[in-house]
C-alpha cells in the first residue's frame, strides 16, 4: 500500500495511552491519548510521535466533522497574531460542540513538521522579508514534512469509515482520501485574518493551493486592531 504522496507506506504501530474525561469551555469531551512508533523511510530508525483525540458525542451515527490539527505552540498557546492556528483550533472545537459530535486530532508537528526552534529561526528570515515558503527552504527543510500517518491510523482505529473533514489543506484531504476513509464534506476552516497574518495566509492560498477564501484578506487600507 502507498501514502497520500505515493511512497510505500511505512508500518506503523499504534497503542492507545490513556482515556479521560476532558471538559473545556466548549463541551465536555474524551480525550484520548496515542503514541505511534514508524520506520523512518529514510533512514530506517523508528521514529516515536504521540497524538492527541478529542470525541464528542456519537460519531458513528453519521459521518462526524473531523479536524486535523498541526500542534503551534506561538499560535495555540501564545495566541500568535502571525498565523490562524490558534483560531483554526477554537473554530474546529466550536463547530464541533455546536453539532454535539465529532473528532479533533491534535497532532505533534510543529512548525509544518520542522520543530519548534527551527520554526522561530525560520520566523527570523520571515522578518527579514522571506515568505515562509523560502524561509523553510533557506534553512535546509522541505516545503511541509508533515505525513499525517498518524491522524489517519487513528482515524481507522476509531472505526470512521466517513467524515466531514475541516481543512483548507489539500494535503490533509488527499491524506484522509489515500486512507480509503470517505469525505463526505469539507467544511472551510477559514478564519479572519489580520496585517500579521495576512501574507502568511496569502503564501499558502498561492503558493501552497489551500483552499483559503481571498475574501478574508486584510486590506492595507483597513486600520489595525487595538491591543491592550
Amino acid at each position: 500500500m502507498k501514502d497520500w504522496r505515493g511512497n510505500q507506506a511505512v508500518p506503523m504501530t499504534l497503542k492507545q495511552i490513556a482515556d479521560v474525561n476532558f471538559p473545556t469551555r466548549w463541551a465536555d469531551f474524551r480525550l484520548l491519548a496515542f503514541e505511534s512508533v514508524q520506520t523512518s523511510h529514510k533512514t530506517g530508525e523508528e521514529v516515536p510521535e504521540t497524538a492527541l483525540a478529542l470525541l464528542l458525542g456519537d460519531i458513528h451515527g453519521h459521518p462526524p466533522v473531523v479536524r486535523i490539527h498541526s500542534q503551534c505552540t506561538t499560535g495555540d498557546v501564545f495566541h500568535s497574531l502571525r498565523c490562524d492556528c490558534h483560531d483554526q483550533l477554537h473554530l474546529a472545537l466550536r463547530a464541533i460542540a455546536e453539532e454535539g459530535a465529532g473528532v479533533l486530532l491534535y497532532e505533534q508537528q510543529e512548525g509544518r513538521g520542522i520543530g519548534l526552534m527551527e520554526k522561530l529561526r525560520a520566523y527570523e528570515l520571515q522578518d527579514q522579508g522571506l515568505d515562509t515558503i523560502e524561509a523553510n527552504l533557506r534553512l535546509g527543510h522541505a516545503v511541509d514534512l508533515r505525513d499525517y500517518a498518524l491522524p489517519v491510523e487513528i482515524l481507522r482505529f476509531l472505526g470512521i469509515r466517513s467524515l466531514r473533514l475541516m481543512t483548507n489543506n489539500p494535503d490533509k484531504i488527499n491524506a484522509v482520501y489515500a486512507a480509503g476513509i470517505e469525505i463526505v464534506e469539507r467544511v472551510s476552516a477559514d478564519v479572519p485574518d489580520n496585517p500579521h497574518s495576512a501574507h502568511y495566509l496569502a503564501t499558502k492560498r498561492n503558493q501552497l493551493g489551500h483552499l483559503c477564501s481571498p475574501d478574508n484578506n486584510f486590506s492595507s487600507s483597513q486600520t489595525a486592531p487595538r491591543r491592550h
